[in-house]
């Protein structure tokens, strides 16, 4: 058995044992020994016995310490309260005008619920302290009390004071839920991230969760900005990018990882979809020198064939084809890439055969796949099996209709064929 775990056992089992001897062992016990065991219960959260000790202690020495302490062993085990109250009320009347004891008495006037005896110790307490702690004290019967804009401009005060978190926290919280000021918390809560040093991320975490209730995307992805510059989290990092995404800015998300290096693959795509051919084939290169994954050869492939002027370019046509059999040669066997390559060699003439092989290759991955279909029916097109192109064909239009341009083209000139 550990040395941690006797001495754990060895103290559960004093705190269990004293309680039962509580009052008559303290007669017996000095003022030191004393001051150890209403330390250690309080360690170990033995509230109504640390309690019991630290009033002994007062009663033996009248030092205002002990009194204290026992009040706060009072509010932590929310035991004796009214004569708590009692006992601390004899000592203000003998010692007026001490804020320690307003200190104490708030929170056990309103763990009583004895609000209004709460605010009158408040209103004293700000009267005569500025302080943020004694502002946010004062604050809590104005809250218990549903009075949310007496709370909230005592909060304000404390904020203005100390710029503390947990106080600017609490109050746009209040003036969320309770007083209609969303707008204006997110405004305190931007000022503060912007003009101040921001401890931890509560302040980030309350501003999206206000953002998200006012709808407000261009809001969620300035917080979440401002997250990643701070810790490049893949998490932040797909919260930014979905918040592009949902905005449908493109280019702003194609700024934002380039300037960050960062969601390269994401980046690509972006790439892609913008027809940015260059940029994305610059990448492809670099990820594949990296990955050494040659479903970048196949990227590569069709983006020499798609950012190239001229689509009947033999060079380019050429290097297309030697890039696509090198990556099929690795391995590359998915069925878009496998589509891509097989109607390039069929539309170009280059060898239709070999493109009809690639293309029922493709199709045993996805039978039924239109665009497939199309490419393999203008396969048989240009070997003139006009009957099994009009065949495929059907099945093409039946499924996709007439709506993109290639397939009206196809069409026709398969009907016309057969």
């Amino acid at each position: 058995m550990s040395w941690y775990r006797i001495v754990l056992i060895f103290v559960t089992v004093f705190v269990v044992s004293a309680s039962m001897v509580q009052a008559k062992e303290l007669r017996m016990i000095s003022e030191d020994e004393l001051i150890m065991r209403g330390l250690l219960y309080t360690e170990y959260k033995a509230y109504e016995n640390s309690r019991q000790v630290f009033g002994k202690l007062y009663d033996m020495t009248d030092e205002k310490e002990y009194l204290f302490r026992e009040m706060a062993s009072a509010l932590l085990g929310r035991t004796h309260i009214p004569e708590s109250i009692a006992r601390l009320k004899r000592f203000d009347k003998e010692h007026p005008d001490m804020l320690e004891v307003k200190r104490l008495l708030i929170p056990l006037y309103l763990t009583n619920q004895q609000i209004n005896e709460a605010k009158n110790e408040a209103a004293y307490l700000i009267e005569r302290s500025g302080k943020a702690a004694d502002l946010d004290l004062a604050s809590n019967p104005y809250l218990y009390s549903g009075e949310f804009k007496k709370a909230v401009a005592l909060l304000q005060r404390a904020y203005e004071t100390s710029f503390n978190e947990e106080i600017l926290l609490r109050m746009v919280t209040i003036m969320d839920e309770y007083t209609a000021e969303r707008k204006r918390a997110i405004q305190l809560l931007e000022t503060h991230r912007r003009m101040n040093a921001v401890n931890s991320n509560a302040v980030y975490f309350k501003l999206l969760a206000l953002y998200v209730k006012e709808n407000d995307v261009d809001g969620v992805l300035a917080v979440y900005l401002a997250l990643y510059e701070n810790e490049k989290s893949e998490e932040y990092l797909d919260k930014i990018i979905k918040a592009y995404a949902f905005k449908g800015d493109i280019d702003g998300a194609i700024a934002f990882l380039e300037k960050n290096q960062a969601g390269l693959k994401t980046l690509y795509q972006l790439y892609k979809t913008k027809k940015i051919f260059s940029k994305a084939l610059k990448l492809a290169q670099k990820l594949y020198k990296e990955e050494n994954d040659p479903k970048w050869l196949a990227e590569m492939g069709i983006l020499y064939y798609e950012q190239a002027k001229d689509k009947n370019d033999k060079a380019m046509i050429d290097k297309v084809v030697k890039t696509f059999d090198k990556a099929i040669s690795l391995g590359v066997d998915d069925s878009i890439y496998l589509n891509y390559y097989g109607y390039t060699l069929i539309d170009k003439d280059i060898d239709i055969q070999k493109g009809m092989k690639i293309l029922k290759n493709a199709l045993e991955q996805q039978p039924d796949n239109s665009y497939y279909l199309d490419s393999l029916a203008w396969g048989y097109y240009k070997e003139k099996e006009c009957g099994k192109a009009y065949e495929l064909m059907q099945r093409v239009v039946e499924q996709e209709g007439l709506k993109e341009p290639e397939i009206v083209e196809h069409w026709k000139m398969i009907q016309k064929c057969k």
